[in-house]
């Protein structure tokens, strides 16, 4: 169902639940160049002005300005208007005032009112809205201050310019320069390739960690309010919206848990590959050790077999010493020994 304030509302829950995408609309109305994750602070924008009724009495009235963020110490109002109205600059006049008192360095007799920077943002301007907005001050001793800011047209801004940019805030009232083509259920091919178009390069800055899931699924959802203030339950409505029909993102729980699956799944890989390589080191230990057995075994048969061989040789020696084919001296020249050592082999 329509509201009449769905741009407002839009517009302040963007502000309040994603703040920092109001980073890049200020480095750009402003010429500034903050980073990405600044520190942002959305200041509380209720406040009351006390004026003069028609009576001469005083009335207190209630204010409530879009937007006014502060950066560094610097202060910024960013006021959103569907259409224009005669009623806008008094209105900026206002709260510019009202934060200025707010924020006021003041002493006695002295009081130093700091106006804030601050900027119009037209979601579906015409011929008439003003491209800057200005507020002058006349003095009684004759001085006249004369200050102005450019208004921003989201109609100026293509498609591309917001996502280079960054200016993802404005995605979901980008939609609103099809109004009458999605009005009239005709023409409107246009809206829906630039829907889509937003809703393709949303998913890639989402994968690029760009845009968080909760900020991907939320200007999704915006779109499609912005969407349905403007068809009013057409017949082409169900249509359009589904383009935004809401991204399967990856929530922050189920991040954590898949990395922790993850991790412990590594954790798993990893015990398991260091196991199997223990298990072969211990192998390889057994197969060396067997193989110096082996081997040692070898040595020691080699040994003994060498003994036999010598000891058969010897007893050899001595029956043909004992026989008188072999003179003592000889015998025990060819066994390498002395004659008094062979004369003790023939006793054994």
């Amino acid at each position: 169902m329509k509201r009449n304030n769905d741009y407002d509302n839009t517009f302040q829950t963007i502000k309040n639940r994603h703040k920092r995408l109001m980073i890049a609309i200020i480095n750009d109305c402003f010429k500034k160049d903050y980073p990405p994750d600044a520190e942002i602070d959305v200041l509380p924008t209720r406040s009351q002005l006390v004026s003069i009724g028609s009576s001469g009495g005083f009335i207190m009235e209630d204010r409530d300005s879009d937007s006014i963020l502060r950066i560094d110490n610097d202060y910024y109002l960013l006021e959103v208007q569907a259409y224009d109205d005669d009623s806008m600059a008094i209105r900026i006049a206002e709260y510019t005032f009202i934060v200025a008192r707010d924020m006021a360095e003041s002493e006695q007799g002295r009081v130093v009112l700091n106006i804030p920077r601050f900027t119009i943002i037209y979601i579906k301007p015409t011929a008439a809205t003003p491209r800057i907005t200005e507020m002058i001050y006349h003095f009684p001793d004759g001085q006249r201050v004369s200050y102005s800011e450019k208004n921003v047209f989201i109609s100026d801004l293509s498609k591309e310019e917001i996502i280079e940019k960054k200016l993802y805030a404005y995605i979901p009232f980008y939609i609103a320069r099809y109004e009458k083509e999605l009005i009239r259920e005709k023409d409107y091919e246009k809206a829906v390739e630039d829907l889509e178009y937003f809703r393709d390069k949303m998913i890639e800055l989402y994968e690029r960690k760009e845009l968080s899931g909760t900020e991907l699924i939320n200007l999704e959802k915006f779109a499609n309010t912005i969407v349905t203030h403007i068809t009013d339950g057409n017949r082409i409505e169900s249509e359009v919206t589904k383009i935004m029909g809401g991204s399967i993102v990856e929530t922050e729980s189920e991040r954590l848990i898949r990395i922790g699956k993850e991790s412990r799944q590594e954790e798993i890989d990893q015990a398991n590959t260091e196991r199997d390589a223990a298990v072969t080191e211990r192998d390889t230990a057994v197969t060396e050790r067997d193989t110096a057995v082996t081997e040692r075994d070898a040595a020691v048969t080699e040994r003994d077999t060498a003994v036999t061989e010598r000891d058969a040789a010897i007893a050899i020696i001595v029956d043909m010493v004992k026989n008188g084919k072999y003179a003592m001296e000889k015998a025990a020249s060819k066994l390498g020994i002395s004659v008094e050592a062979f004369q003790e082999k023939m006793k054994d």
